[in-house]
């Protein structure tokens, strides 16, 4: 067993165990956060959190997680190279700061209707929601320069504290009989900001001087990188959000989609571990010019990826509909083992499209990115429309459009890098004739 858990360390991204641990606390944490809520709450205060819990995972994280993926980026590389990273930490906490202020100022424009559309009227939950993406932006910011300077254990400790927090405020409110759907999403804003002051001072000690940054390498591919994740968050979230826009006054079926939904995407919790120490490996591999670690480490995380869908969609397949009676209080179940078989595949396509997409990522080419994310949304919004029961549209589209994004995603590779195959034929240790990963994987 030993052996066994040495080679899967030792298959992935530098970083990884470091940061596992508070990626399982954060995982947990939005089990438990929805699990007491569920509990506590009405019918239709659950389902007014379960949709403000997926604005945040979609729209929040598709905003804000694009500048930790390009602080990551940019990070590594001036690693590599030997630069300081002050100057980048600077100019990104002004960008992140626009971007937040830009976000607020159309919450506050839209409160009443986003609030009678989407939370039966209550802008006080508008007003939570600009909590919430507060926090991300904090959080995103910091982890961003965190993992790009490979400080991954401040990066984990970051992720526990926000996991722990969320836990502990979730509790408390369940013992105050706080039956409000406000308290309990409060949460998803205090946490994240709090988790964020505890690793500061960690985070100010690892930067130091360097080069100025121009605000063209900054900027250059965050909005098409913010347009792709926005996308896939789309899709990877549409099921509840398409659901309260065709049947609006079942709450039963929102509320479960949301705690199925949860239930499938565990591997994808754990998946996020990997990302952060994945995307900054790859970089300092490009960067370095080696190629054949690039295309190993990228192999080898797919066979991990395959490994945790595996593990994760049997036994939601298997004990799902028990387990959101169980877990989330789910009132009414409406939900078969076969929606939850559709739910966990869909999810492994996504994690595989996540993976590719950060080889694109790393070879600039966000605008191809951007476009199989378009091609998977649109496959999701055109299977979302056709007539026919609302959940079982809504979950064969997540499915579908995951699998088109993964295909297409393959497509650009193939086409766009064909030196990709005769990397990953490489001997260990050979490196491609130019030198450099850039010019000796996708050609001149």
């Amino acid at each position: 067993m030993r052996t066994l858990l040495n080679k899967l360390t030792a298959a992935l991204p530098p970083g990884t165990v470091a940061v596992a641990g508070g990626t399982v606390v954060l995982g947990a944490a939005s089990y438990v956060h929805l699990g007491v809520a569920g509990h506590s709450l009405s019918t239709d205060a659950m389902a007014n959190v379960s949709v403000l819990w997926t604005i945040v995972m979609s729209i929040g994280i598709g905003v804000f997680f694009p500048i930790e993926q390009e602080l990551t980026r940019i990070v590594s590389a001036r690693v590599v190279l030997g630069q300081g990273t002050a100057p980048v930490l600077r100019r990104a906490t002004v960008l992140t700061a626009g971007i937040l202020g830009a976000t607020l100022l159309v919450l506050g424009l839209g409160a009443r209707p986003i609030a009678d559309l989407l939370f039966h009227g209550d802008r006080a939950l508008v007003a939570a929601l600009g909590g919430a993406f507060t926090g991300m932006a904090a959080c995103y910011l910091t982890r961003g320069v965190l993992a790009g300077l490979g400080r991954f254990g401040a990066y984990g400790t970051q992720l526990a504290v926000d996991g722990g927090l969320r836990i502990v405020l979730a509790f408390g409110c369940a013992v105050l009989g706080l039956h409000s759907a406000l308290a309990f999403s409060l949460v998803l804003a205090v946490a994240p900001v709090a988790a964020t002051l505890v690793t500061l001072p960690a985070l100010l000690r690892a930067v130091g001087p360097g080069e100025p940054i121009a605000w063209r390498e900054l900027c250059n591919g965050l909005g098409l990188l913010v347009c792709a994740t926005l996308l896939s968050q789309l899709v990877v979230n549409a099921a509840v959000m398409s659901t309260k826009l065709l049947a609006p006054s079942d709450s039963a079926l929102i509320a479960s989609l949301m705690s199925a939904l949860v239930l499938a995407r565990v591997p994808l919790f754990v998946f996020g571990s990997l990302q952060a120490s994945l995307l900054s490996g790859l970089t300092a591999a490009f960067t370095a010019g080696d190629r054949v670690a690039f295309w190993a480490m990228l192999r080898r995380i797919a066979m991990v990826v395959g490994l945790l869908g595996l593990l994760g969609g049997v036994p939601a397949t298997v004990l799902g509909p028990w387990l959101i009676e169980v877990l989330f209080g789910a009132k009414d179940p409406v939900l078969g083992s076969f929606d939850f078989f559709l739910l966990s595949a869909g999810t492994v396509a996504y994690m595989f499209a996540m993976v590719l997409g950060q080889a694109l990522m790393v070879f600039k080419r966000h605008n191809l990115q951007l476009l199989c994310w378009a091609l998977g949304t649109a496959v999701l919004v055109g299977i979302t429309l056709i007539p026919g029961e609302v959940a079982l549209r809504v979950i064969v589209a997540y499915a579908l459009g995951s699998v088109a994004t993964v295909l297409a995603m393959l497509a650009a590779l193939r086409l766009s890098f064909p030196g990709a195959a005769a990397a990953a034929t490489e001997g260990p240790g050979q490196r491609s004739e130019t030198g450099r990963l850039g010019v000796g994987a996708v050609g001149k």
